[in-house]
C-alpha cells in the first residue's frame, strides 16, 4: 500500500535537512526534493538502478555537490528515486525495483532513465527533483509525466559525485511543476546572477521535426505560436527545416549517413545520422566507464537494457574520432542559426508514452525518431526545456525549446514568462478538436 501511495517512485526514503545558514531569504526555502539513485549521498550506496551494482559497491563517503547546493539554499531532500538500470533506457521500466507509476497515464511508461524523479514531481510528492540527462533521461520522463524538465548546457553543472554514463553528453537536470521553481533551481545549480528577462529575437519552428509527431502537430505548434504572439509578437516566429540545415552545415556527419535505405516511415536523414554519431560515442564511453565491471560481475539486466549494455561492450573505436568534429560543427552551426537570444522549437518526443511492457522490437521506429530529436541538444550541448501542453486523447503532450550553449538563464526566464499564457491556450485547445 505504501508503494502505491508513493507511486513506486522511491528507492529509499530519508531526510537531509537544509544546511545551516545565516541568510533568511534562501532561494529554495521550505521546498522538498528527491534525487535519482545515481547521485552520491553520504552514507548511502548509490545503486545505479541495479541490485548487482548496489551489492558490489560501498556506501558513498560524500554527497554530490549539486545536492549540497540545493540543501544550502534551504531545500530538504526526502529520498532517492528509482531509475532505469545503468541509465541505459528512456522507457522508465525496472524489472528489479518495479516501474514507477506515471501519474498522468498509469497504463503507460513514465519515461527514463530518471523515472522516479519525474514521477515524484508529477504525483506532487515533492516540489522538484534531480535527474540526469545523457541521451534524454530528463526530457523524456518530463514529457511523459506532464511536467517541466530542464537539461542544462553541457558542462555547466558539475557532475562530481554522479555515476558517469557517457561524459561527452552527461548533464545534471531537474524537474518541477512550477516554472518559477524550475528557474530558481537553475539559478542555484548554474550559479546565475539575477538578470531581467530578455525578449527572444527569433523563435524558429523546426517544421520537419514536427512531421515526426504521431499526433496532429497543430495541437502543439498552435498553442505555442498563439502564446508567443500574445507576449512577444508573432513577427519573431520563423520556420526552418533543421534536417536540411544540419546536413549542409555539418560536413563531418557524412561519415554517419546511411544511403539507399528506403523506409516507409518518415525520417530526417541528417538527424538519424546525428543520433548514430551520438550513440556510437555514448557506447564507447559507457564501455570505458563500466565495461570491466559488467564483464566481471555479469549483472542481471532487464530486457532491452541487457542487449544495449552488451552491444556497448562489443563496440570498437571505429568512427569515434569523427564524433568530435560533428559535435563542434553542430554547435557552431546552431549557434549561428539562433544567435544569442534565439530559440529552436521541436517536439520533446515523437508521441505519447508507450504502453507498459511493450515489446522492445515494436518500439524501434519510435526510439529512432525520439533519438533524432533528442540528439540535437545532446550533440550540440545546447540547453533544452520540455514544457507540458496538457492532454491529447487523454495522454500528455509537450513541446521543447532549445537555446544556445550558455543561454540557460535566458531560456529559463522565457519559460517563466510564457508559462501562464501557454496554460490558457492549452485549456482552449483541450476543449477544441484539432
Amino acid at each position: 500500500m505504501a508503494r502505491e501511495m508513493d507511486y513506486g517512485a522511491f528507492m529509499e526514503k530519508f531526510t537531509l535537512q537544509p544546511l545551516p545558514s545565516t541568510t533568511e531569504n534562501l532561494a529554495l526555502n521550505n521546498l522538498t526534493f528527491t534525487v535519482k539513485d545515481i547521485f552520491d549521498v553520504d552514507g548511502y550506496v548509490t545503486g545505479f538502478g541495479n541490485p548487482d551494482w548496489a551489492r558490489t559497491h560501498s556506501a558513498a563517503t560524500s554527497t554530490a555537490p549539486s545536492v549540497l547546493a540545493l540543501l544550502a539554499e534551504g531545500a530538504t531532500c526526502v529520498g532517492k528515486t528509482v531509475m532505469d538500470e545503468m541509465a541505459y533506457s528512456i522507457n522508465g521500466e525496472n524489472v528489479h525495483y518495479g516501474t514507477p507509476t506515471n501519474p498522468r497515464a498509469p497504463d503507460r511508461v513514465p519515461g527514463g532513465s530518471s523515472s522516479g524523479s519525474a514521477v515524484s514531481v508529477g504525483a506532487t510528492l515533492v516540489d522538484f527533483s534531480l535527474g540526469t540527462d545523457t541521451g534524454g533521461s530528463v526530457r523524456v520522463p518530463a514529457s511523459y509525466c506532464g511536467i517541466l524538465g530542464f537539461r542544462p548546457s553541457h558542462g555547466l553543472v558539475p557532475t562530481t559525485g554522479v555515476i558517469p554514463m557517457a561524459q561527452s553528453f552527461d548533464t545534471v537536470g531537474w524537474f518541477a511543476r512550477d516554472p518559477l521553481i524550475l528557474n530558481r533551481i537553475g539559478q542555484v545549480l548554474l550559479q546565475l546572477p539575477h538578470v531581467d528577462p530578455v525578449t527572444p529575437t527569433n523563435i524558429i519552428i523546426a517544421e520537419d521535426c514536427f512531421k515526426l509527431l504521431s499526433i496532429p502537430s497543430d495541437r502543439v505548434t498552435k498553442v505555442l505560436i498563439k502564446s508567443i504572439d500574445k507576449i512577444f509578437g508573432g513577427h519573431i516566429v520563423n520556420y526552418a527545416s533543421i534536417g536540411d540545415y544540419v546536413e549542409s552545415k555539418v560536413p563531418s556527419l557524412k561519415r554517419f549517413m546511411v544511403k539507399g535505405v528506403e523506409s516507409q516511415e518518415y525520417s530526417i536523414e541528417s538527424l538519424t545520422a546525428l543520433s548514430s554519431a551520438m550513440r556510437s560515442l555514448q557506447r564507447y564511453e559507457f564501455k570505458n566507464n563500466h565495461g570491466e565491471w559488467v564483464s566481471t560481475v555479469k549483472p542481471d539486466l532487464g530486457p532491452g537494457i541487457s542487449e544495449r549494455v552488451w552491444e556497448a561492450l562489443q563496440s570498437t573505436d571505429e568512427n569515434i574520432d569523427a564524433c568530435h568534429p560533428v559535435k563542434n560543427e553542430l554547435r557552431s552551426a546552431l549557434t549561428a542559426l539562433l544567435g544569442d537570444y534565439g530559440i529552436l522549437v521541436i517536439p520533446s518526443v515523437p508521441g505519447p508514452p508507450p504502453k507498459l511492457k511493450t515489446e522492445p522490437s515494436t518500439l524501434e521506429t519510435f526510439r529512432a525518431r525520439a533519438f533524432s530529436l533528442l540528439s540535437i541538444a545532446g550533440v550540440s550541448g545546447f540547453c533544452q526545456v520540455s514544457i507540458p501542453l496538457g492532454m491529447y486523447d487523454n495522454l500528455p503532450v509537450s513541446v521543447s525549446l532549445l537555446g544556445k550553449h550558455g543561454s540557460d538563464g535566458f531560456l529559463l526566464n522565457v519559460v517563466e514568462t510564457i508559462y501562464g499564457t501557454l496554460k490558457e491556450h492549452v485549456e482552449i485547445a483541450e476543449n477544441l478538436s484539432y
